[in-house]
């Protein structure tokens, strides 16, 4: 079955090869229907490929005479930006490792013996360490992408936590987030009637939907809605506590996903959600601000437990 990227290449091909293709022929060829021809043809017009067509019930698509792919050449920079790239994306499990080495073999054929040699320093010298958590089939991803980058409605199988049961919901993508190893989809529900955030690895299938959808509002940030519904999952307690510092200050030292953060009399109020209080307590303690507990009591239990624990330390 052909992916979306690999159907979006296909027609980009067709039409070099082939000069001009019906839309008919191109459906039968991706094994989709004339409709989503048209939207593939779309797509290349948005990157700036101009594919002309000819209007009519027998009409075709066909490139601009004397329209031709450019060379492929990179100057230093972008050669290093392209050896990073396929190395991250080989670490974060989007592309297998013989997918990821078939690129850089074709890419390596037609560079300059300097540059290739570049390449092949970074790919046997650099480590890149990032933190994986769980594996995302890059079907997901690349579907997801597709949708919200097309704003077009997609259906997804998603398995909630625990013993919750699967569901199936009807969702407009805003973007994708790959926040400290982990995958997200940022998505209005219409299960939900609501924003959601949802974790990619309990998506089991994506489906795209002949429905389009209205884009947010232009300032809307996929990440910054992430990390503040990060910061209001519920726990066992709703802790506030008042910094004595600035509201700069307090954004250096806290994580977004953390803590809702709020400029306050006397300083800065920072509201999070916890299941241990004595973990909480400790991660204060770390600040190395100043600070008053608010609510629950209970917290100034936890602190005292703690500095129990650190004298007791300190004397052995």
């Amino acid at each position: 079955m052909y992916s979306p990227t690999t159907r979006l290449l296909t027609v980009l091909e067709l039409l070099q090869s082939r000069g001009s293709i019906s839309g008919i022929e191109l459906a039968y060829k991706l094994e989709v229907d004339e409709r989503s021809v048209r939207r593939y043809i779309t797509a290349l017009r948005d990157m700036g490929i101009p594919v002309e067509s000819e209007k009519g019930r027998y009409g075709a698509y066909s490139l601009r005479p004397g329209y031709r792919m450019p060379p492929l050449m990179f100057n230093d920079s972008e050669t290093l930006a392209i050896a990073l790239g396929l190395m991250a994306v080989r670490k974060l499990g989007l592309a297998s490792a013989p997918g990821v080495e078939s690129a850089l073999a074709k890419i390596e054929r037609v560079l300059p013996d300097e540059l290739r040699e570049r390449v092949r320093a970074i790919q046997g010298t650099l480590t890149l360490d990032l933190p994986v958590y769980e594996s995302i089939p890059g079907e997901v991803i690349a579907l997801l992408s597709l949708a919200a980058y097309q704003r077009w409605r997609a259906r997804i199988v998603y398995r909630g936590a625990g013993d919750t049961p699967r569901t199936e919901r009807d969702v407009d993508c805003y973007g994708l987030v790959y926040h400290a190893g982990g995958w997200y989809a940022v998505c209005y529900c219409h299960l939900r009637r609501d924003r959601r955030t949802f974790r990619l690895d309990r998506v089991e299938s994506v489906r795209l939907l002949d429905a389009a959808f209205d884009p947010p509002e232009a300032d809307f940030d996929p990440l910054e809605w992430a990390l503040h519904s990060f910061a209001n999952i519920p726990a066992m307690w709703t802790v506030d506590i008042l910094l004595h510092t600035d509201l700069e200050t307090a954004r250096k030292r806290i994580p977004r996903q953390m803590a809702i953060l709020s400029e306050a009399e006397g300083g800065v109020m920072m509201r999070c959600y916890a299941n241990s209080l004595e973990w909480l307590a400790r991660y204060l303690t770390n600040l190395w601000i100043d600070f008053t507990v608010i609510q629950p009591k209970q917290m100034r239990t936890a602190l005292r437990k703690v500095a129990r624990s650190l004298n007791a330390t300190a004397r052995r």
